[in-house]
């Protein structure tokens, strides 16, 4: 058996660290598509597309692992996905079997624009920080990156 470190955190403040960046995402996702005027994709899906950009001709057997997700959940999400015109799904030449998933047009371009209303809705809520705490709120982002990266197996 391995020993876990200490925590360097006390419990209240690891709860209020997720507390508070579990609501920025949500506050900042919620603005984002008030700003875009649309309705946002479930999450689950925008997960699914994000895979997708990230590794392009994953199969829908290697998605679900990555995400951690059944098979059969991942099946619905492409199924929903290839239906509003976000992803394609194509049979690998090898192996009839074995599905192959790559964005459309449409799902780059809605994320490409979901990313500019993100980055101009953070960065005028960041520039009404005092320039002392855009500082830190900066400086902070390396950091929560590795810890992002902490949390994944």
């Amino acid at each position: 058996m391995t020993a876990r470190p200490a925590p360097c955190l006390d419990p209240a403040s690891t709860a209020a660290l997720g507390a508070v960046v579990g609501e920025l995402h949500r506050r900042l996702r919620r603005a984002t598509a008030r700003h875009a005027n649309r309705i946002p994709l479930p999450e689950a899906q925008v997960e699914l597309l994000l895979l997708v950009r990230a590794h392009p001709d994953v199969s829908v057997k290697d998605a679900a692992c990555r995400l951690h997700a059944a098979p059969n959940t991942v099946s619905t999400l492409v199924r929903d996905l290839v239906a509003a015109g976000l992803l394609h799904r194509e049979c690998a030449p090898a192996d009839r079997r074995t599905a192959r998933l790559r964005l459309t047009d449409a799902a780059r371009a809605r994320i490409a624009d979901h990313e500019q209303h993100r980055a101009a809705l953070l960065g005028a809520a960041v520039s009404r920080l005092s320039p002392e705490a855009r500082a830190a709120v900066v400086a902070a982002t390396p950091y929560l990156t590795r810890l992002a990266d902490l949390l994944d197996p």
